[in-house]
């Protein structure tokens, strides 16, 4: 049995249950999406960045050799696209290259 910090705990359990209340039936699509801005108080209490290389690998909660929200298990959408949705905000667009403290490794 693995170890999850409470925290960390919390936030995924958080981001499972706004997975909940996503409209069924429709396709989400990154381009009918306004880009999710650092500056947006919900991107900032996840510490999120267009730039996953401008974090301190050292700050990151789960250590990976590269954690960008491409290979993020929260990401939606068509992998290759340049900004996809994302469970943990919804409505908004986040950058593949982009980084949030609730990065999950794929499964």
């Amino acid at each position: 049995m693995s170890k999850i910090a409470r925290r960390k705990f919390i936030q995924l359990s958080a981001a499972a249950a706004t997975g909940c209340f996503v409209q069924a039936g429709r396709e989400v699509r990154a381009d009918d999406l306004p880009h999710l801005s650092p500056d947006d108080p919900m991107a900032a209490a996840m510490k999120y960045t267009h730039d996953a290389s401008s974090v301190d690998p050292a700050t990151r909660n789960n250590p990976a050799a590269e954690q960008n929200c491409a290979n993020c298990a929260l990401i939606q959408g068509n992998d290759g696209d340049e900004w996809r949705p994302c469970q943990i905000f919804p409505g908004k667009a986040v950058a593949a290259n982009g980084w949030c403290s609730v990065w999950a490794p794929k499964a």
